[in-house]
């Protein structure tokens, strides 16, 4: 039976998410889906994130009926998680928190930087996650929807010295703040973590949630798959469009052939608007 994922983003941002769980489970068929009408979310309020991630997952589930949903969106997680997992319970959601639990293991200078967006570092979620697992550092955030957005529409036809210039604004300013780990909290950011390592120097340590989301969507897979019949293989719709990237829309023209440059550059598939 394949391993069946649909990953949710409100753009390109959770595309190296599904690259790394397709780099630790070649045989899982994924589908992608940006819901990029809806971008960006990290400026919406609370109930414009959850009604926007509830129709995009109803969107998901009706057209493939994945064995997996992974939210690869920090900001869709950290607000509407809990919503989605009510709204669906016939489906497992896997979701990406920011890896305040791992910066915390590794930071020495016990100060460290969360880059995220506005949503994601207002939220309450994130004074719990803080309480937690980083009771004894400071969490110092920063929201950055400036470079949310360069990601979005500019960084995969960037100069080396345009993606430079994109990240110093945040490095700078967790270097002002004595910060000795970054953690990239808004899934966007990974498109640039080589950049932003490189600006931050070696002295300083630039962390994400792939492995712990990765790990955790394959661990739930295993235990639906275990939890079938036998012939369950009839029972379940494999996904046609496997390693597809949809979009739910275009803002403007340009959008088009940004994502077919994109899936091309990444070796994936764009399949254009779903809906």
């Amino acid at each position: 039976m394949p391993l069946d994922f649909a990953f949710l983003d409100s753009g390109t941002g959770g595309i190296p998410y599904m690259l790394y769980l397709k780099q630790k489970c070649p045989e899982a068929a994924c589908v992608y889906l940006a819901d990029s009408i809806h971008f960006p979310y990290g400026e919406k309020t609370y109930e414009e994130i959850t009604a926007d991630a509830t129709d995009a997952v109803s969107l998901i589930l009706r057209t493939w009926h994945p064995g997996v949903v992974v939210i690869a969106c920090n900001t869709i997680s950290v607000t509407a998680l809990s919503a989605l997992r009510k709204r669906f319970p016939f489906v497992p959601i896997v979701g990406t928190v920011p890896a305040i639990k791992v910066a915390a293991e590794i930071s020495k200078s016990r100060k460290i930087g969360l880059l995220a967006t506005n949503a994601t570092i207002h939220n309450p979620y994130i004074e719990r996650l803080e309480h937690d697992f980083a009771a004894d550092c400071t969490v110092i955030a920063r929201g950055a929807p400036e470079l949310v957005s360069f990601i979005e529409h500019d960084f995969f036809t960037a100069t080396k010295e345009e993606r430079c210039a994109a990240v110093i604004p945040a490095v700078s300013y967790f270097a002002e703040n004595g910060c000795d780990t970054i953690i990239l909290a808004c899934t966007h950011f990974l498109h640039m973590a080589d950049d932003i390592q490189e600006a931050a120097g070696c002295r300083v340590r630039v962390v994400d949630s792939r492995e712990g989301v990765v790990r955790q969507a394959l661990r739930v897979e295993l235990r639906c798959d275990l939890s079938l019949p036998k012939n369950a293989c009839t029972q379940r719709n494999e996904i046609s469009a496997e390693n597809t990237v949809f979009v739910t829309g275009f803002t403007k023209k340009s959008d088009a052939e940004k994502y077919n440059n994109l899936c091309g550059n990444l070796h994936l598939k764009f399949g254009g608007i779903l809906n």
